[in-house]
Formats: C-alpha cells, structure tokens, sequence
C-alpha cells in the first residue's frame, strides 16, 4: 500500500512538473504589473523604470509600473502578496523587506512565508546628503555642528524601517549625536523636502539624491556601504570618515507571490539576468547611482534569511521603533 502511495504521489508530481512547464512555455500572454511599494522619484521607482522596458520585451509582454506607496512600503507588499501567485503581479522592492518584518509587531503578510525570490537587480549604497545651507562640509564638521546644536537638525528618509532610516539612528548610536528622523511616503518627497530645507539631512538611496548631488543641490558627505561606490568612488564610507560599525548595504530585488510556478519564477530571473547584463542597462543603473547586480533565486532567497536576522539584532540595540 505504502509503495503504491508513493508511486501516486510520485505521478502527481510529475504531472505537475509537466504541467508548471507548460505553462511557463505560454507564459506571459498579457502584460504584466510589477508593484513598486513606493511612490514614483525614488530610488525603487528609478531602478524599475530602468529595467521594465527591457524586461518587458525579453518577456514579450510589457510591464507595467504600479506604484503603491505608503507605510514604509507595507501598503503595496500586502497587495502584492495577496495577488494571485499566475507571474503576472510582481514585487519590486528595496531592502526594507527585510526589515520592516523586525521593526513592526504585526504585519499582514510574511516575507518569507508569502513570497518566493525571483532575483536581485541592483545594490545600492545609502548616501549621507544635506541642504547646501548646513554649514558642515563633511562628516566630521556634521557631527561636531550636531553636537553643538542638540535636537536641532532633521534627518529625512523614505520611511519607518527603510535602510535610510536603520542607518540614520545607527549614525546617531554611534556619534551620540541628537538628530530628529523624519520619515516620508518615499525618495521623492524626501528629497523634494531637503532640497527646499525643510529638513537639514537626508540617508537615502544614491539613485534618489545623485542627479542633485551632481548638480550641486545637495552635498554629500558619504555612502553607508562597507566600500566605496562605483558610482562616485571620491565619497568615503562612514567608516572611512571616522564612524566605525555603522555600514547599511542596500538592495533592489524581485518578489513573486507564494505558490507562482517555480518555472515561471526562473523565465523571469533568465530574462532579468540578461537584460542586466546588457552594457548600456548597466551603464543607465550606474548613471541612476546604483550598480547592477543580477542574481539567482537561491541567492537572493540566502540574503532575505540572513538580513532577518541580522536586521533583528540592530533594530533590538539601536532600540529602534515605528514613528
């Protein structure tokens, strides 16, 4: 009895193995929407917009960009992880991912329950800007102004839990310094609010702030990263700068939700792999501040459980909690 149990379950699964590659081989045959949890200007929005084009011809069905900003990036994760799990709704999301599950209580959605990886896109470091009116011109000026002037200076990001918001209040546990986090819906309006100086400060994806930087509309101090940046290797680390143990590493990847055939996840991490892989794709990433970085499912899958731990322990000493 037991040898014809498992011969049955061995044919279930082979038809369904069948089956999931068939319908890969159809897929797609109609256009796709990739959520970006974020509201268009910021980095995860620039970073989409790069490769939605592309991808969407090596797929040979366009990609459309569907913008869900709000609570840290919760609003458009939940609806993307109540999609139906056909590949035809994506997540496009930020490192945050990873950390909002440690940063709130009770979340509609699990990570690693709710999700299946298709695959990084790109790395990112966080850079350190500032209205050009802060007199400091570099990290060390900052800190010894901030400390001279106590609760004073604003810090922006693009919300609660975001990798700009864990590295600004790691930069203050280890300064000491009494800097105010003010969290946005997004890059966008963040970066909107420090050009016009309504806050003083900002740590935020570089594809957000570096055409301004560029422009001399803000200044930048430094990258969160534990290297220097292609993009603009005259920046130092924090560490580099004279902050030691405060290094934020930041990602952009895709999600599908639970349960989408594993077929249909690997013709879109193929797809995406080649596309960044392409010259000028690089090139237009690097432009935007960040850096290619394709990857298998697997791999993104070790990130997302290593970080959920990693990002348990900082949130846990850096005591820190939803605005």
């Amino acid at each position: 009895m037991r040898r014809v149990t498992s011969v049955f379950r061995l044919a279930v699964l082979g038809l369904a193995c069948v089956a999931g590659a068939a319908l890969a081989q159809d897929y797609p045959s109609r256009p796709i929407r990739m959520i970006v949890p974020y509201p268009p200007g910021g980095g995860t929005d620039i970073v989409a917009r790069v490769i939605t084009e592309p991808l969407g011809q090596a797929l040979g069905q366009p990609i459309v960009i569907d913008n869900r900003g709000g609570a840290a990036g919760n609003v458009g994760t939940e609806v993307a992880a109540r999609s139906t799990p056909d590949g035809y709704t994506v997540l496009f999301t930020l490192s945050s991912h990873t950390i909002n599950p440690k940063l709130y209580a009770k979340l509609p959605f699990d990570v690693e329950r709710d999700f299946v990886p298709i695959g990084l896109a790109a790395n990112i470091p966080q850079i350190l800007v500032a209205n050009p009116a802060l007199p400091a011109n570099n990290v060390q000026e900052l800190i010894a102004y901030a400390k001279a002037n106590p609760g004073k200076l604003n810090f922006a990001s693009v919300g609660t839990g975001s990798p700009g918001h864990i590295a600004g209040e790691l930069f203050k546990l280890k300064t000491g310094v009494d800097i105010v986090h003010v969290p946005y819906k997004g890059g966008g309006p963040a970066v909107t609010d420090t050009l016009g100086g309504q806050v003083q400060l900002l740590f935020v994806s570089m594809p957000a702030a570096w055409q301004h930087v560029k422009a001399g509309k803000l200044k930048a101090f430094a990258v969160t990263s534990d290297k220097r940046s292609v993009v603009a290797p005259e920046l130092p680390t924090l560490a580099e700068a004279g902050v030691a143990d405060c290094v934020v590493n930041s990602w952009y990847g895709a999600f599908a939700p639970a349960k989408t055939s594993p077929a249909i996840v690997q013709k879109i991490n193929a797809a995406m792999v080649k596309v960044l892989d392409r010259p000028e794709i690089r090139e237009k990433l690097l432009a935007a501040g960040a850096e290619a970085a394709p990857s298998t499912a697997a791999e993104l899958d070790a990130i997302v459980k290593d970080e959920l731990r990693k990002w348990e322990i900082v949130i846990r000493d850096a005591k820190i909690k939803p605005e």
